[in-house]
């Protein structure tokens, strides 16, 4: 394969990990809300908040897409292939995000809180100094893991004409008819992003348990 055809599936692999982190953070943000609203203690907010993030997670990643692009975009208001996809990638990212940060805050005893509140901690300081380590280093796992699959889900953004790596990667398979080849290289691009995603996990994974420890 010559620098001239790596050159699209380098452009390509631009738009998937500009893709891949713009999801992941707007996930990030938008889960929190979607926990506090989850954990309420009003019944209706955490049922509609429950309903919500089954809803989101129900449905395909492609039929959102085609949901936003297809329909809000071409009926309500106009959008880019781009920030449609990003905007139904973030929207699952968030509901998914909402789901491990809960998990992670199941993980952490009852016991704790009681001690904070016996200890005269406040709420604030009992959340970001006890609790938030804790739970981050329990969510952590998870969410490197969901990192690794959202980018992966980036490739059904192809089907609005997104030019991320597998759009790139199926034009120059159809322009040289070197599929397997050419597949393989996407492919590789791939493992290649997944990796640093692991490495990173692992190293926070130990400094947070370091600290935590101490």
């Amino acid at each position: 394969m010559s620098v001239a055809d790596l050159l699209p599936i380098l452009r390509g692999l631009g738009w998937t990990v500009a893709l891949t982190a713009g999801a992941f953070i707007i996930g990030a943000i938008l889960g929190v809300p979607l926990l506090v609203a989850r954990q309420s203690r009003l019944a209706p907010v955490r049922f509609l908040a429950m309903t919500l993030i089954q809803i989101i997670r129900a449905i395909p990643p492609i039929l959102w897409l085609f949901i936003i692009f297809f329909g809000v975009g071409m009926t309500l208001l106009p959008i880019s292939p781009f920030n449609a996809a990003l905007a139904g990638l973030g929207l699952i990212a968030a509901a998914n995000m909402a789901e491990i940060y809960r998990g992670a805050l199941s993980s952490i005893h009852f016991g704790q809180w009681e001690a904070s509140a016996a200890l005269d901690l406040g709420r604030f300081w009992t959340v970001t100094d006890i609790v938030a380590p804790q739970a981050f280093r329990v969510a952590l796992p998870s969410a490197a893991s969901y990192l690794i699959g959202l980018m992966k889900e980036t490739a059904v953004a192809s089907t609005i004409g997104v030019t991320e790596l597998a759009f790139q990667g199926n034009q120059l398979s159809q322009m040289t008819f070197r599929g397997l080849e050419v597949f393989a290289m996407v492919g590789l691009f791939y493992v290649l992003l997944s990796l640093p995603i692991a490495w990173l996990s692992r190293v926070a994974d130990g400094y947070l348990q370091a600290k935590v420890a101490r």
